[in-house]
């Protein structure tokens, strides 16, 4: 019996403030590029949109496309223009290009978004999945996912599960799964909620739905299925059509590095919100900046007690919560 060959191109260890990176094969077409342990951590996240940033700007003939994620580069090629080896060098040149990770500034814009909370749309997604998949489902009791989230996590009531998405800038990590759904993660970690998904997933989902997996929200850009615990409801952030303003240039509205601010409004708002959208009456709210990786590095310590806190009381309240 052969042996069987590797995936892993090659390997380099982690220095000079830079993590370590594995390139591995992607088919015939792309190289999968890694960075560091397979474990959370946002620094690995602005180390990997810091090196797409760099590609985008140092062309090279026969690199098609890159696709980020929260820490890895999926680059695609053209093997009639470009060998792997090609790539791989030019790879090699732009991270070592690249400050280390604390000295990175990357361009970050902030987007403010209204939040409905347990709106009637997310409501009845909820309400569909007890009466056609599964009624027993622990995370819907009363119609809603949003009593389950709080209780998973060790909070006083849904009011203090709120004001954790309102007090926090949400870091779009990477866009994906669906067109132009962002993958969001809290710049605070004292506002981090974590909550296991569906099981098994809804068959539909209301678009602009705001939904929690794990670590990571998302907004729904689409109706759809999906198996994130919802907990409300915000404005459009895919349109085809560019009914508004805000998406002549792409349907997406949202990019990875983007900053995401919700702020509270009621459910009738919302709606009215909605028709001043797809009239091009409303203008998304989005502001160009930057995010600091070093100056945000230097002030986790400052919060890391009360992270640390409110982790370890979200850790014992999961155990006593029954899991979907």
């Amino acid at each position: 019996m052969g042996a069987t060959a590797s995936a892993v191109i090659e390997r380099q260890p982690a220095r000079e403030g830079k993590p370590g990176i594995a390139y591995r094969y992607a088919g015939d077409r792309a190289v999968l590029v890694e960075y560091g342990e397979m474990e959370f951590d946002l620094t690995l996240n602005f180390f990997v949109l810091a090196v797409n940033d760099a590609l985008g700007t140092w062309p090279l003939e026969g690199l098609v496309e890159t696709a980020p994620g929260f820490r890895s580069i999926l680059v695609s090629y053209d093997p009639l223009q470009l060998s792997v080896d090609e790539l791989l060098d030019h790879l090699h040149a732009v991270h070592e290009s690249l400050e280390a990770e604390r000295e990175i500034t990357l361009p970050s814009r902030l987007v403010r978004l209204p939040v409905a909370f347990d709106d009637s749309q997310t409501r009845q997604a909820v309400e569909r999945y007890i009466h056609s998949i599964r009624k027993d489902a622990p995370n819907c009791e009363g119609g809603t996912n949003v009593d389950y989230i709080a209780r998973y996590n060790g909070l006083a009531d849904r009011e203090e599960l709120y004001e954790a998405v309102l007090g926090t800038e949400q870091w779009t990590a990477f866009i994906g799964f669906f067109p132009g759904l962002p993958f969001m993660f809290p710049l605070d970690p004292r506002d981090a909620v974590v909550v296991p998904k569906y099981n098994p997933t809804r068959t539909w989902t209301p678009e602009g739905a705001l939904g929690l997996g794990g670590p990571c929200w998302a907004i729904y850009p689409v109706e759809s299925a999906g198996g994130y615990q919802l907990i409300g409801r915000t404005l459009p952030i895919y349109d085809l059509a560019a009914r508004n303003a805000a998406f002549r240039e792409s349907p997406l509205l949202l990019r990875a590095g983007d900053r995401i601010r919700f702020h509270r409004v009621e459910e009738q708002e919302l709606l009215e919100l909605w028709d001043d959208v797809h009239a091009d009456r409303y203008p998304y709210s989005v502001e160009e900046g930057t995010l600091d990786v070093g100056a945000y590095l230097e002030w986790l310590p400052q919060v890391a007690d009360e992270a640390g806190k409110r982790r370890r009381l979200r850790e014992q309240a999961a155990t006593a919560a029954p899991v979907p």
